[in-house]
């Protein structure tokens, strides 16, 4: 995020009016907090957003992409400093307004990932599995399956 307001960091070349922002903002589900604050869309923004959660931030910048309606997305590690509810939120809101999109997902977070059409498994920079999320799971030895097996014993203890 830039020092200026929340506007400015959602739509900087002005180019949408405050009803599409709004909209922008109900959809990655950060309106009631925008309309708690003093100056609502024309609230402060610090120097990188330091004053705003680290969540708040990435909500932000999902709601920017929610109002450009880009084509091609990429994430790396969008929901890292989320809760897993709002990451599940976020992956929701993704599947639903960007269906038509291409959307490149760098994560360390497994739920972040079961939903997408595509897996690459990258191995100190080496590609080692590309396929389905669900054949890839079917094989027991593969390490995508290994990753999510290691990932739901240690969530369920």
């Amino acid at each position: 995020m830039f020092e200026g307001t929340l506007r400015s960091n959602l739509d900087p070349l002005e180019e949408y009016t405050d009803e599409q922002i709004w909209e922008s903002l109900d959809r990655c589900q950060l309106s009631d907090e925008v309309r708690k604050k003093e100056g609502k869309l024309d609230s402060a923004v610090t120097e990188n957003g330091e004053n705003w959660s680290m969540g708040q931030r990435q909500l932000v910048c999902l709601g920017h992409v929610l109002l450009k309606r880009s084509k091609v997305l990429v994430l790396d590690e969008a929901t890292a400093s989320m809760d897993t509810a709002t990451d599940y939120l976020i992956q929701q809101t993704l599947n639903q307004q960007f269906s038509r999109s291409t959307i490149i997902t760098i994560a360390h977070r497994i739920t972040s990932i079961l939903d997408i059409d595509m897996v690459l498994l990258l191995d100190n920079g080496i590609i080692v599995e590309y396929d389905s999320p669900a054949k890839l799971l079917e094989n027991k030895s593969s390490l995508f399956a290994k990753l999510v097996k290691e990932y739901t014993q240690r969530i369920s203890t």
